[in-house]
Order: C-alpha cells, then structure tokens, then sequence
C-alpha cells in the first residue's frame, strides 16, 4: 500500500511539472559528394593501424599503433609505438598523419629515426 501511494505521489508531482516537448522539425541536409574513384587505392584504418613505418633510408623507425582524430579540427595523429623489442619497453609518440607519405605501399615519415622519435615526449592515453 506504502508503495502504491509513494508512486501515486511521485506521478502528481510528474505531472505538475510542465513537460518539455522535443523540437520535432525536420532538419534539412546538405548532401555531399564524394568522388569515390579516388578511394579505389585508399587504405583502410584496419590496414594502416600495426604497419611498419620506415624512413627515407627505407629503415623502420616504428610501427603505427593507432589513430586518433582530434576533436576540435579533425586532424589525424599516428600514435607510432617505437623503441623497445618484440613490443616490450616500447613507447608511444604522436606524429601528425599528414607528415607521413605513401611511397610503394609503405608508410614513410621522412627524416625520422629511431632515437629522433625516441626522444619525443611519451604519448599517454588519457583515463577516464
């Protein structure tokens, strides 16, 4: 009986409070064109994201080990994982996307090497 009075009570206070009503008015859309023949030789993130990066020298110098779109201008990093060996000691840096080239299907960060990119400060993943 309690409970079905503290329900009644709850849906009186409910229903005196003025409801919000959603703005249901359609929002127009602007269609976009993509010319898409220029994709046919694009990669995909699921390719990208693990491959070696080399230098100029064709040496690597690390290995992509994920991407990160900025929130405010969408501007992709590279989150290289360098140093270390067979994944242990390795260390997380931030490189702009667009610094690298494609040159013959590999992904090349030209000027760089292992202690240059070694000495940038470490990328940490923020906790939540």
């Amino acid at each position: 009986m309690r409970k079905l009075l503290a329900s009644a009570a709850v849906m009186t206070l409910l229903c005196g409070i003025p409801s919000v009503a959603a703005d249901l008015t359609p929002q127009p859309v602007v269609p976009l064109t993509v010319e898409t023949s220029n994709l046919q030789n694009a990669f995909r993130a699921s390719e990208i994201i693990g491959a070696e990066v080399v230098n100029d020298a064709d040496e690597k110098v690390g290995r992509i080990d994920d991407l990160l779109i900025n929130r405010s201008d969408f501007v992709p990093y590279a989150i290289l994982s360098v140093g270390g060996f067979l994944g242990l000691g390795d260390k997380h840096v931030a490189v702009p996307y667009k610094a690298m080239h494609i040159v013959d299907n590999k992904l090349v960060l030209p000027g760089a090497t292992k202690d240059a990119l070694k000495d940038l400060p470490e990328f940490k993943y923020m906790t939540e």
